[in-house]
């Protein structure tokens, strides 16, 4: 499934846009991923550093699933995140690489723009999953508290030179509100 309009739709709520990344985002998003709070529960604990950023929001522009988070009340970007990793036999498909600068954490503009998404993915599957890094407490927390439920066990994944365990969540779309 390429269709942008799938993958890649604008997506609005109360107080997020979620559209599309464009190459012009990179200055303003790499002014929020430059602060190494944002990246220290993460693998990629350099990901602060443009060398290490740069690639990663390549990897964003280049998935044509990537998108940018606009606060509509500056039309600020606060930060990003994609979709990936789509089977469409077993009807699932990943969110994730996400991150929003830390002047937005802890004000609900995860759970908008993660509801957005999910909503979104209900349109075409039926499980929408999340790797987290299994030291990242902070996303693991965020993500129970959205009500994604933990499948057991970790999960090993190599992307490029990161190698990590991983825990794996699930959203079913039968017990997403």
């Amino acid at each position: 499934m390429s269709d942008p309009a799938i993958l890649q739709p604008t997506l609005e709520g109360p107080r997020i846009i979620v559209r599309p990344i464009r190459p012009e985002d990179f200055a303003e998003l790499y002014s929020l991923a430059c602060d190494p709070s944002v990246w220290e529960q993460h693998p990629a604990q350099n990901r602060h550093l443009e060398p290490e950023f740069r690639p990663f929001f390549d990897g964003a522009l280049h998935s044509g699933s990537g998108f940018s988070f606009v606060d509509k009340a500056t039309g600020l970007l606060m930060g990003s995140s994609r979709y990936g990793n789509f089977n469409p036999d077993r009807r699932e498909i990943e969110i994730g690489w996400t991150f929003l600068g830390k002047d937005y954490w802890g004000k609900q503009f995860n759970a908008e723009s993660k509801t957005l998404m999910i909503n979104h993915a209900f349109t075409f599957v039926d499980t929408v999953l999340f790797w987290v890094d299994e030291n990242n407490k902070r996303s693991q927390r965020a993500l129970e508290k959205f009500g994604a439920r933990r499948r057991p066990n970790l999960h090993k994944r190599a992307e490029a030179d990161l190698k990590a365990t991983y825990r794996m969540y699930e959203i079913h779309k039968n017990a997403f509100p």
